[in-house]
């Protein structure tokens, strides 16, 4: 049975992590180059040194303890998650976050969705919200051998709603947790009663003759970023440990390992303060760092890219709805790809939000997902 949780941060540790951050030994960088090289190293030093001698990591600990956060036991594994009841009837939704981050996604967005009177919305909205830590990040920890795959961890999830007492749900998610619902939806349908996403499935495994001109050229813009921005991903899929040696030893490797990602995939204009703060993003880096997850989150990314080719053929056929924000890695995609790949029932653009919508613009979020999840509500009462 589901039992609570409180993160407890021992002295120690955070002593340790200060040392580390103050003895950091820092990269050159070439004269002006900012973030074009990747992790701009003026910027990291003024985080590592706010790090280090200015981030209360007590505080937000003390704001992350005010979740009703709880672990269990699933098979090999102590799953750390966060449930949120409505505080009248609640529709139950699930929410499954990506890389790099955890339950952290989605710490802004959950009391909208849980009282969503308190926040000038209808209390008729209401949701009971799941939101786990996938093996290998944030407070659950993965498995000692081979990583889990989004399939495994989408059947892991189903028990874990059965563990909730919750039959029938709702299911959203974005970047790998855009996957893991995709495959509740695929494998779970009596239970799914709607999945709602941040992005389309860019794989494809068919003749490209077979697309429209609009989603040819979209692959190709996927094709393009994953040329510009994706030596990261070919990283985690292939030598993940590689890196990962460097970046559980060192806070100062990882925070720019993270934060040029946050920067990147955010609608932040550049500024990535504008979007997070220093304690948000501290907040992000510092889990990873006290749970040595880092290595553990990257591994998924290998395990996912050997799942079998015909999985990524297999289409949705649970109501879909996608919110595609305007700032996420790519354009959205077209219509008509959304609709080779799921039965879809929605589609938003939101004016603002990127990759961390749910942390970057909670309210939109939110309201994305009320409206979506309204007409059905009735299939999970």
């Amino acid at each position: 049975m589901p039992e609570p949780f409180t993160g407890r941060t021992a002295p120690i540790a955070l002593e340790d992590l200060r040392a580390r951050l103050r003895g950091t030994r820092w990269v050159d960088a070439p004269e002006a180059s900012g973030w074009s090289y990747g992790a701009d190293v003026d910027y990291l030093r003024e985080l590592v040194t706010y790090w280090a001698e200015g981030f209360d990591w007590a505080a937000s600990e003390g704001e992350l303890a005010r979740l009703p956060r709880f672990h269990v036991r699933l098979g090999d594994i102590d799953v750390h998650f966060v449930h949120a009841r409505a505080a009248a009837s609640g529709m139950p939704l699930i929410l499954c976050h990506g890389w790099p981050d955890s339950f952290w996604r989605y710490q802004k967005v959950i009391p909208l969705l849980v009282d969503p009177a308190a926040h000038g919305a209808d209390p008729a909205d209401a949701f009971d919200v799941v939101v786990p830590d996938m093996p290998g990040y944030g407070y659950t920890q993965g498995l000692s051998g081979a990583p889990l795959d989004s399939m495994i961890v989408a059947e892991m999830w189903a028990t874990l709603m059965s563990v909730l007492g919750y039959e029938r749900f709702g299911a959203a998610g974005g970047d790998i947790g855009g996957g893991v619902v995709r495959y509740l939806a695929l494998d779970q349908p009596d239970r799914v009663a709607a999945v709602h996403k941040m992005e389309a499935v860019a794989r494809y495994t068919g003749d490209v003759r077979d697309l429209s001109t609009d989603e040819r050229l979209w692959l190709e813009e996927v094709t393009a970023w994953s040329i510009e921005e994706g030596a990261y991903m070919a990283m985690h899929q292939t030598r993940p440990q590689t890196a990962a040696v460097g970046l559980t030893d060192s806070p100062a490797g990882l925070a720019g390992w993270i934060v040029e990602k946050l920067r990147a995939w955010s609608d932040c204009d550049d500024d990535i303060e504008s979007v997070f703060t220093k304690d948000e993003i501290l907040t992000n880096v510092t889990i990873y760092w006290l749970t040595a997850t880092i290595g553990a989150s990257m591994r998924m990314y290998r395990a996912n890219a050997a799942i079998p080719q015909h999985q990524h053929a297999r289409r949705v056929e649970v109501p879909s709805g996608f919110s595609l924000f305007p700032h996420d890695l790519v354009r959205p995609a077209p219509q008509t790809w959304l609709e080779r790949t799921a039965n879809v029932v929605y589609v938003s653009e939101p004016p603002r939000g990127g990759h961390f919508a749910p942390f970057e613009q909670p309210e939109l979020y939110a309201e994305e997902l009320r409206t979506f999840f309204r007409p059905y509500r009735s299939l999970v009462t």
